[in-house]
């Protein structure tokens, strides 16, 4: 199986692949190739009974978070170009009818990601979508203005939507705080999306020491909600995970503070 970011990356996929009801993203499993399902499968139960076991309770609730502000800003602008920099495996470009899409990782997961993609669209999985695929390490500032310039470029002068999932957290904190504010650089921003976290809690830190088993860097930088309305400014709204589960389940089953990884969901408009 792969290693590094794409075994992270099937990790979050299998997650969502468990919770189709509240994920709302049919096409998680089939990101996973079928000769790797079973060890994603195993890898995901170690992690379960290693770190924590809710995962794909975490994983769902912020794809669905993301998937509501994504519709609501193509329901404000149906023109709008979507930049989502850590895209992993994630489905939104296939989900929305996006005008165009600017998918940004690391090489070896966009190589990865546009592969699986044109094999799901040869087979009649995903449907036709005009996507970028972006290689660059966000933790260097020539290849974030890379990133600017291209999304610029490519949106033409239409809205864009940015979208940081799953990742700002494992970059150096200056790294860190700079991409979270990488699409204010791009005309035309409507919205910016980030998911974070405020601290370390007991899960974060059996996390850590699995990571480290993994060979996966286990660094971490953490964001507070005031950090982030200096960063994005005050037309800003949070939501921790237990008020995803309010929203989405109506209560809070599983407490955040001692038996989930504490992802918060901000989004800010311009």
């Amino acid at each position: 199986m792969a290693d590094g970011v794409e075994t992270t990356a099937y990790l979050v996929n299998h997650s969502r692949a468990r919770r189709p009801d509240l994920a709302l993203d049919p096409f998680a499993e089939s990101w996973i190739p079928g000769s790797e399902r079973s060890a994603v499968r195993e890898l995901w139960e170690g992690f379960a009974r290693t770190v924590y076991e809710h995962d794909d309770l975490v994983v769902s609730l912020r794809c669905r978070a993301i998937s509501d502000a994504l519709e609501e800003t193509l329901e404000a602008h149906p023109d709008a170009v979507l930049l989502t920099c850590g895209a992993g495996f994630a489905s939104y470009p296939w989900l929305f009818r996006f005008t165009d899409v600017v998918e940004v990782d690391l090489p070896d997961m966009i190589a990865a990601k546009s592969a699986r993609a044109a094999e799901l669209q040869e087979q009649g999985v995903l449907p036709e979508r005009r996507v970028t695929y972006l290689a660059a390490d966000l933790s260097d500032a020539a290849q974030r203005r890379d990133v600017i310039t291209t999304t610029t470029r490519i949106a033409a002068g239409r809205p864009v939507v940015y979208l940081a999932e799953g990742f700002v957290f494992y970059l150096p904190l200056e790294d860190c705080r700079a991409t979270v504010t990488l699409g204010a650089e791009i005309p035309h921003l409507e919205r910016t999306v980030v998911t974070y976290w405020e601290s370390e809690n007991p899960v974060l830190a059996r996390q850590r020491k699995w990571f480290q088993q993994q060979g996966i860097p286990d660094d971490a930088s953490y964001l507070s909600r005031a950090d982030l309305a200096g960063l994005l400014g005050t037309s800003i709204s949070f939501s921790s995970v237990d008020d995803l589960q309010r929203r989405y389940l109506g209560s809070v089953e599983i407490e955040e503070a001692t038996e989930l990884i504490p992802e918060h969901v901000a989004v800010a408009d311009r």
